[in-house]
């Protein structure tokens, strides 16, 4: 393989977003975007892979902090912009990206990788494992109301330009990321990608709207939608797109999901990426008329199995031994002793005979409490070595609530 991997300099963003434009379909970007992509992009965490001057690979890594459970930020790589030029694929060039990517996260010092993929049997063999998952609804309001708890008529809600409150709702999203694993501590500059709303994404949909709600001239939640016209002879269909919506109380979640729903001449609210098990799907009068669908998100890797299994906690106690297989991080494989509660855990190095024998990706896709290790086995991906692991393990790996990733990166 002639290609020269280094470190992206600034000099060289354009041409590297530009093949990476070109490997997702070549569809340009809004300057918007592009824009803030470029302002976010962390150059001597991303790596450009070069034929001469030809810029043929790209990837990059965010420095995140994510909340996995008992409510710790742990620091996590968010792999990102990850691409090949189809002139150059089946070279091992994503194998060596990859390769570059895990050695310089374990440099760092960061337990934690994630992503988001846009194929996902691509990254398993690299040891990412589906941890998160999301609900895409559609919701004919015309058929379907909503039994709200007591106080939602207390809350207040008002429009507001969505510039105009951010930092309002960057505080309620701030207050709402230790409650459920997966969400992301946003650095300064990220609440722009919330913001995103030029004219050429919009696909005939009204500019973003926000409203917010408020008790005691307080925001305890907020609301990001646009609005899609839809008329026939029969009258208004409007369709509500549902962006981001975060409260801090049943009440006021209660309150912004009445208002989607009640919106005067529309007949259907569209939802992506919510939570799997968010309230308002117990509110509802009739959730067969909600089409809700299930889909993988966040694909997370440990990247360093004793210090990742240490930094959450465990729902109820685990005394466990893991045999571990890594091929591709080898530093992982072997046998790890995890002893663990709701107070905290350790992780160590171990002789003893194993309890569990699993790959890192199957760690990987339960650690944040989403994805049981107990169904993982049931698929032949968890082998039970001692009588009774198995159950200790899967109930102490558990999340009080699902583990979600509020947006992409």
């Amino acid at each position: 393989m002639a290609t020269d991997l280094r470190v992206l300099r600034k000099a060289d963003w354009n041409t590297w977003y530009d093949n990476l434009i070109r490997a997702f379909g070549g569809v340009a970007e809004s300057s918007e975007e592009r824009e803030l992509w470029d302002d976010l992009t962390e150059l001597d965490r991303s790596i450009g892979a070069w034929d001469g001057d030809q810029c043929v690979g790209t990837a990059g890594a965010f420095t995140f902090r994510i909340t996995v459970p008992g409510g710790a930020l742990v620091p996590a790589a968010g792999i990102t912009m990850v691409s090949v030029a189809a002139t150059h694929r089946r070279r091992g060039l994503l194998r060596a990206m990859m390769r570059r990517q895990l050695d310089d996260i374990r440099s760092w010092g960061e337990p934690l990788a994630v992503l988001t993929a846009s194929e996902p049997v691509i990254y398993g063999r690299f040891g990412y494992g589906a941890a998160t998952y999301q609900s895409n609804v559609e919701v004919d309001t015309t058929r379907v109301g909503l039994f709200v708890p007591p106080g939602t008529d207390e809350v207040r809600l008002r429009y507001a330009p969505p510039a105009e409150v951010v930092d309002a709702c960057e505080a309620v999203y701030a207050r709402r990321v230790p409650e459920r694993p997966g969400m992301l501590a946003r650095q300064p500059g990220w609440e722009r990608l919330g913001l995103l709303d030029p004219e050429s994404d919009r696909n005939g949909q009204s500019p973003l709207q926000c409203v917010v709600a408020e008790r005691g001239g307080e925001v305890v939640g907020y609301s990001r939608f646009r609005i899609k016209g839809d008329w026939d002879q029969s009258g208004a269909r409007n369709v509500v797109h549902l962006r981001d919506l975060e409260a801090l109380d049943p009440a006021a979640h209660a309150a912004l999901w009445r208002f989607l729903f009640d919106i005067d001449l529309t007949s259907k609210v569209v939802a992506y990426g919510r939570p799997v098990d968010e309230a308002w799907l117990h509110m509802v009068s009739d959730i067969r008329r909600c089409q809700v669908r299930i889909r993988d998100t966040l694909h997370l890797r440990l990247v360093d199995v004793g210090a990742a299994l240490q930094a959450r906690t465990y729902q109820a106690p685990v005394d466990v031994v893991f045999e571990v297989e890594d091929a591709f991080c080898p530093w992982n494989e072997g046998r790890w002793r995890l002893i663990g509660d709701t107070k905290g855990a350790s992780c160590m190095r171990t002789d003893d005979p194993a309890d569990l024998a699993l790959s890192v990706r199957e760690l990987g896709a339960a650690y944040l409490g989403g994805v049981s290790l107990a169904s993982l086995a049931g698929a032949g991906r968890v082998r039970e070595l001692r009588q009774g692991a198995l159950a200790e393990a899967s109930v102490g790996f558990s999340s009080a609530v699902a583990p979600w990733l509020p947006h992409g990166f």
